[in-house]
Parts: C-alpha cells; sequence; structure tokens
C-alpha cells in the first residue's frame, strides 16, 4: 500500500508541481487547499489525488487520518502579499504551521517538512564586506513580514522536535520554471513573460543583486528527497536547496542566449533607478553532502520548457491578475466587498434558487 502525504498548498505554484512528482513515485496524495487561485494547478491529476477544500489556518484533526507524512507549503508566499496583510501572514504562516505540527503530534505524524525561504538571509545591497556565502549555521534575524513569519515558525518547530516528531526545513532560494498554476512575479519568470509579450527585459539597480535560485521541479524533488531519507539524516534539520547564486544581470543575459536558441533576439535594458532590493548568496553544500541532492534544471533548459509550455497551455495573456500573487489577492478582497453588497452576481437578490 502506497504512503499517504498531506500536501497543504498542493494546488498553488510549488504544489502543484510537487503534486506530480509524489504521484509519479506512487505516493497516494490528500491536498488541503482554499483554491484562492481555483484548481487549475491540478487539471492534470485531479482524478488522482483527494482534495480537501479549506483554511489551514482552521484544520481538523480528520485532515491527517492514515496520513503518513506531511509537506507544507501552504501560506503567504511572496513580500508583497505578505506586507500588504500582515496579519493574515503571521496566521497562515507561523501560527497554522504550528498548530499542524500539533496536530501531527497528537494524530502520530512524525515527519513534517515545512516551507522555508532563503529570504531569511537577505541583507540588501550596499555593504560588500557582508557579501559572503550563508549557510544555515548563519545567524539570522529577518525582520520583513515574510521572512521573519517563516523564521518564526522554523524556530516553533524546531523546538517541538523529539522521539515522536521529525521536523524538517527547507530554505529555498527563488524559484523559477513553469508550473500549471503558474506565476510571472519570480525573477526568471517575470523575464520569461516579458521576453514574450516586449521582446526586452529590464533589470533593475542594474541587475547587481545576487540571488540564490532553483527551478520548480527540483523543488519537488528536494521535498521528496526529505520525505525519502532516513529520519535520523533530517530531523530537526534545516537545509538550503539552490542551483547556484546569480546575479540578476548574468539571469537576464542567460535568458536572452536561450531565446536565441529559440529564434528570438531579446533586448536587455537596466535601470539605474533606486529601489528597494534583495541580495544574499546561500551555500548549499549541507543538503548535496547530506542527502546527495543535487538540483540539476539549468536556467536555460527552465526557460525553454517555460516557452514550451505557456503555449501549451495557453497562458500568455499576461496581464492576468491571477499569474501574480498580490495583483490576484486584492482582486478577490475588491470583489468580495462589492458581493457583501449586492449578493450574487447574476441571481435576483433574495432567491432561493
Amino acid at each position: 500500500m502506497s504512503r499517504k502525504i498531506l500536501l497543504v498548498g498542493g494546488a498553488g505554484y510549488v504544489g502543484s508541481v510537487l503534486t506530480h512528482e509524489l504521484l509519479e513515485r506512487g505516493y497516494a496524495v490528500r491536498i488541503l487547499d482554499r483554491l484562492y487561485f481555483g484548481d487549475i494547478g491540478l487539471r492534470d491529476h485531479r482524478d488522482r489525488v483527494e482534495l480537501v477544500m479549506g483554511d489551514m489556518r482552521r484544520l481538523e484533526s480528520d485532515v491527517l487520518k492514515d496520513v503518513d507524512a506531511v509537506i507544507n507549503v501552504g501560506g503567504l508566499s511572496n513580500d508583497p502579499t505578505a506586507e500588504y496583510n500582515p496579519k493574515a501572514n503571521y496566521e497562515m504562516n507561523t501560527l497554522a504551521a504550528k498548530k499542524l505540527a500539533d496536530l501531527c503530534v497528537a494524530n502520530g505524524v512524525r515527519r513534517y517538512i515545512f516551507a522555508s525561504s532563503c529570504s531569511i538571509y537577505d541583507r540588501g545591497v550596499g555593504d560588500d564586506s557582508r557579501d559572503v556565502l550563508l549557510d544555515e549555521e548563519t545567524t539570522v534575524d529577518p525582520r520583513a513580514a515574510y521572512s521573519g513569519s517563516k523564521r518564526e515558525a522554523e524556530k516553533l518547530l524546531l523546538d517541538m522536535a523529539g522521539t515522536d516528531f521529525c521536523p524538517v526545513i527547507l530554505r529555498k532560494g527563488t524559484i523559477y520554471g513553469f508550473s500549471p498554476r503558474m506565476r510571472y512575479d519570480l525573477v526568471v519568470n517575470t523575464f520569461v513573460k516579458d521576453a514574450l509579450s516586449k521582446g526586452c527585459l529590464t533589470i533593475h539597480y542594474g541587475g547587481e543583486m545576487w540571488r540564490p535560485l532553483v527551478e520548480v521541479r527540483d523543488v519537488a524533488r528536494a521535498y521528496i528527497a526529505c520525505l525519502r531519507a532516513d529520519e535520523a539524516k533530517v530531523k530537526e534539520q534545516i537545509f538550503n536547496v539552490s542551483f547556484t547564486n546569480f546575479r540578476i544581470s548574468e539571469l537576464a543575459l542567460r535568458v536572452r542566449e536561450a531565446f536565441r536558441s529559440l529564434g528570438h533576439d531579446i533586448d536587455i535594458r537596466p535601470d539605474y533607478g533606486y529601489r528597494g532590493v534583495r541580495s544574499y548568496r546561500v551555500s548549499s553544500a549541507k543538503i548535496q553532502r547530506v542527502l546527495d541532492f543535487h538540483p540539476k534544471v539549468t536556467v536555460e533548459e527552465s526557460v525553454q520548457h517555460m516557452v514550451e509550455q505557456i503555449r501549451a497551455y495557453g497562458y500568455d495573456d499576461f496581464s492576468n491578475p491571477r499569474y501574480y500573487n498580490i495583483h490576484w489577492m486584492r482582486l478577490l478582497e475588491e470583489a468580495q466587498k462589492v458581493i457583501a453588497v449586492t449578493g450574487s452576481v447574476f441571481e435576483t437578490p433574495g432567491s432561493e434558487e
């Protein structure tokens, strides 16, 4: 009998790719998702998963029935959405993560793999003396709403580690690549979108900032590596997950070369105006050493795959707010306010139908 995994956020950008990878390896998958972005991320395997529609802040024990392990990739997933509603960000990314861990302990589910972020390491630009490779032992003190909520969740989960509970933390670099629940608000994906829609790429701050990057399919493989590993190797451990560190300017050049291989000549336009930017580099030596895990998908390979899949799925309506987390959340909030006043969009107010 296959092992059953509870995947929180399984219809999201990472979750939908991870769902596919789990199914391909014979796991049974139960997804808990509120479906903020609809179920389009599950379009290719909707009939192969068990979907529980619900809010991760209101979990009940029955969601863990017959579950062998939990992977939590739910919650708000970038700085703009976290800063737009810090309260909801903290509730989902910290409090709900801890509540799920408590339920795991109460229901005998030992392994809990938590989605954290390398943005915890962000030190900004302008201080070359601090431009060093950061690892899991580096002291961190994130101040932003998103990274701060992730770090607090990490500490809460690691403090729970014991004979009956095995928390594992994955700090992922900036993700790129195609997903059925596509996003164009991630740097490589944004470059691909701009190349297809505008024929040019804009690099802010001259592209001087560093960022660790990793492809979404490699991210899914990292979660599965943590799922399969002996408990002694992963229990109470934090792992950075990154293909490598790039300056944004180099990323733009690599994206341009990928498009040239597809027969498109793309212009690069630097913008040297000041704006708040993130910059940090990380080491992924630990996950390579402990789990023999090595990301495989290059930026160029991912760009070519993205272009192919964007065309196959028809995801070229690039202005659609569904592809941008903060735009979609704002749209849903505005729609909720209108419907609260008007009622159903087409039905007559007070209609029993």
